[in-house]
């Protein structure tokens, strides 16, 4: 397809074609091209995100995807009833730094610096609404099936597990709350270019390239609490040294305010691994990946004294300036 859509739309003709992530993508000339599906873009959307590119680009980041104008001049063209965007990376190099955190410090930075107004990627002040939302149709479900017979394995573990962790929701959004009421935000605090979801892979994988696509605009605690949140359930025995060197390299670029330290640990609290496997396995037809979650949720739920344990040490484990700054701490933990 991408083949296709490159000649008879851009002019340009490739041999090989390839996956880059979830996407069809080939290579030409030391250049990668992306084929993103955006029928579910508005235009506006779009025209943000490129405004970012761009604003990017010109402070000096060439690992950012540009849009490719087509040969008409559009960043949108329709195939066969279909809408894309062509991205284009003309640095082609894996991700060799050691210091994962000091490039996401440096990322935040360039995206404070943003001088127009972000509307439809803008999730600033919007996790309590959406945690508040997804747990309020989680409980809703959850007394429709205590009025049913189990049906599966999965039923009667969601069942009995889904009071504790909707009760250490309630505990996030309480946190969230408590911040925005408590602590004043410093210039750290302003919004910035997040990801959608911040991962190992997210830079790391066969190139080291920045997909917009990926990106919502937010505070930076996001993108470390989703960090920390994949490398802790990665091995929950052997997180404790990536994550403080993680969060030490981040600070050589930027130290975080006590609100700043709060809101990643509102995020880290807010028990989205739980969400996530109960709303995917009611969600899929497939059976194979209802077993893996099924697996999955055994596996959270052996695990939730680890977790507890984990939220326990978290601050003490950063180095976050907790007494110095009042930053306040669950006695439920402790």
């Amino acid at each position: 397809m991408i083949r296709k859509i490159l000649y008879s739309h851009y002019g340009i003709e490739v041999t090989d074609e390839m996956r880059f992530g979830h996407y069809e993508a080939c290579r030409k000339d030391g250049k990668l091209y992306t084929l993103i599906p955006v029928d579910n873009k508005e235009d506006e959307e779009i025209l943000e995100l490129q405004e970012l590119v761009n604003h990017m680009t010109n402070l000096g980041d060439y690992r950012v995807s540009k849009f490719l104008e087509s040969k008409e001049g559009n960043i949108r063209e329709e195939v066969e009833g279909q809408a894309y965007c062509i991205m284009l990376n003309e640095h082609l190099q894996g991700f060799h730094s050691k210091q994962l955190g000091r490039k996401l410090g440096k990322f935040h930075y360039r995206g404070r610096l943003v001088q127009f107004g972000v509307e439809k990627i803008s999730r600033m002040g919007q996790w309590k609404g959406l945690w508040e939302k997804r747990i309020d149709q989680m409980e809703g479900f959850w007394n429709t099936k205590m009025h049913q017979e189990p049906e599966s394995e999965f039923d009667k573990l969601f069942l009995e597990a889904f009071p504790y962790y909707m009760g250490i929701a309630e505990n996030a959004i309480q946190y969230l709350v408590d911040t925005e009421l408590d602590d004043e935000p410093s210039p750290i605090d302003s919004g910035t270019i997040c990801h959608n979801r911040f991962m190992k892979t997210t830079w790391m994988g066969e190139y080291y390239v920045k997909n917009p696509f990926d990106w919502v605009f937010d505070h930076c605690g996001r993108d470390l609490a989703e960090w920390t949140r994949e490398r802790y359930f990665l091995n929950i025995k052997t997180y404790h040294r990536d994550v403080r060197k993680f969060y030490s390299d981040y600070q050589s670029v930027a130290p975080l305010s006590p609100f700043s330290w709060r809101l990643v640990y509102a995020r880290l609290l807010f028990p989205l691994h739980f969400v996530e496997c109960v709303e995917n396995y009611y969600s899929s037809a497939s059976e194979a990946e209802r077993h893996y979650l099924e697996d999955q949720l055994k596996k959270y739920l052996n695990q939730s004294k680890d977790s507890e344990e984990f939220l326990r040490v978290f601050y003490e484990m950063v180095e976050a300036p907790v007494k110095k700054t009042k930053i306040p701490t669950l006695s439920w933990l402790y």
